[in-house]
């Protein structure tokens, strides 16, 4: 068997009688926390190994509960620890994933689609789907990433395509026959009809044609400098204690339009707590991951205590558990990790900001303000 003929066994459908029965209530993951102290040693076990075939050094951080088959840290989100040794380099490899790469680490330099980022500690970029790309490292010290992705999403489908140490990082995927400018002239590609409508309510017949061969939106890397980030995030401290947000700047990549991603699938987002600052406790049905990389607080999720520092990893917040975050005595910074533009697409988002007001389904209903003036 190969990649086009497989062997399968025959089964029959089956009826699942559901008359009056409610749906199985959700299991939320509980949060965890995983200490900077697991991590570096982690990251010791990684490094003291012999050079690998892939060039990858790589570990996933996997919540207990997850599935041996989607071994993510939220149910859709994977977390990996990458590290390489100075002068090594990774073989070329993509997949059907989107990613969002964050250096806490060293530096180094990938090569993704058509740009070279060099990168330091802090630095986040994206890696558009199925597009090949390589690491390095030019430093005298250890580069280390965190990687976020769609992976236990996809392989929970069944659908999730990986190809490493092959690919050549120029070898993306393109557009075949329909780029061709002949095509547009040939009368067989074009249906004669295109598409119209049979009702009045807005809804429209598609011909085949456009159904395999969509508009297409340019999925570009981007790539956020934290010496250029930060400057500009630690100017919302002037907001003051009685601001009612968060103080957070996102990474936002047009691309993804109202759904307010890095990436379609996740949010990335850069906070700054002031020392002593609260925040008024929330709920979303999408999950969000913290890495912590300055400063000290704790989390109180669904009235459960989290005590968190530099360096730490966490599952914050799983769907739908009400939760809230708070700083001690010096400057908390974190990347916040979060699949709500997803959920916006997906019109799934029930988004409740304040307890004391209803839910809404945000990117369906109109949603939230804070007190900060405009302007």
């Amino acid at each position: 068997m190969n990649d086009f003929r497989q062997h399968f066994a025959h089964y029959q459908g089956q009826f699942i009688d559901v008359t009056d029965r409610e749906p199985s209530p959700n299991t939320t993951w509980p949060p965890v926390v995983v200490a900077k102290e697991a991590i570096d040693a982690e990251i010791d076990r990684l490094a003291s190994g012999p050079v690998p075939s892939s060039g990858r050094r790589e570990a996933l951080v996997a919540h207990p509960l997850a599935a041996p088959n989607a071994p993510g840290l939220a149910p859709g989100i994977q977390v990996k620890l990458s590290v390489l040794k100075p002068g090594e380099k990774s073989l070329p490899m993509r997949h059907n994933a989107t990613e969002i790469n964050f250096c806490i680490k060293g530096s180094g330099v990938c090569n993704v689609d058509d740009r070279t980022i060099e990168f330091g500690q802090y630095d986040v970029w994206n890696h558009p789907s199925y597009t090949s790309y390589t690491h390095a490292n030019h430093g005298t010290g250890l580069q280390v990433r965190l990687t976020y992705s769609n992976v236990p999403l996809l392989q929970h489908m069944q659908v999730y395509i990986c190809e490493g140490g092959a690919t050549p990082p120029d070898a993306n995927v393109h557009s075949t026959a329909t780029d061709e400018e002949d095509d547009d002239l040939d009368p067989r590609r074009n249906n004669p009809f295109g598409m119209f409508a049979v009702t009045d309510d807005g809804g429209l017949l598609m011909p085949y044609e456009v159904l395999i061969n969509p508009p297409v939106a340019a999925s570009k890397v981007l790539y956020f400098p934290w010496d250029k980030v930060k400057p500009e995030l630690d100017k919302l401290e002037a907001l003051g204690k009685q601001y009612v947000g968060r103080r957070l700047y996102m990474y936002y990549n047009p691309m993804t339009g109202r759904t307010n991603g890095i990436t379609p699938n996740f949010f990335a987002t850069m906070t700054i707590r002031p020392p002593g600052i609260i925040d008024r406790p929330h709920r979303h049905v999408s999950a969000a991951i913290n890495y912590y990389f300055s400063g000290r607080g704790y989390s109180i999720v669904a009235g459960n205590r989290y005590e968190w520092k530099a360096g730490d990893l966490m599952l914050s917040a799983p769907g739908w558990a009400v939760h809230n975050h708070a700083s001690y005595d010096d400057y908390v910074y974190e990347l916040t990790v979060q699949d709500q533009p997803l959920n916006i697409y997906m019109e799934s988002l029930l988004w409740q900001e304040s307890l004391k007001h209803p839910a809404a389904v945000l990117g369906r209903e109109r949603g939230f303000a804070t007190n900060r003036m405009p302007g």
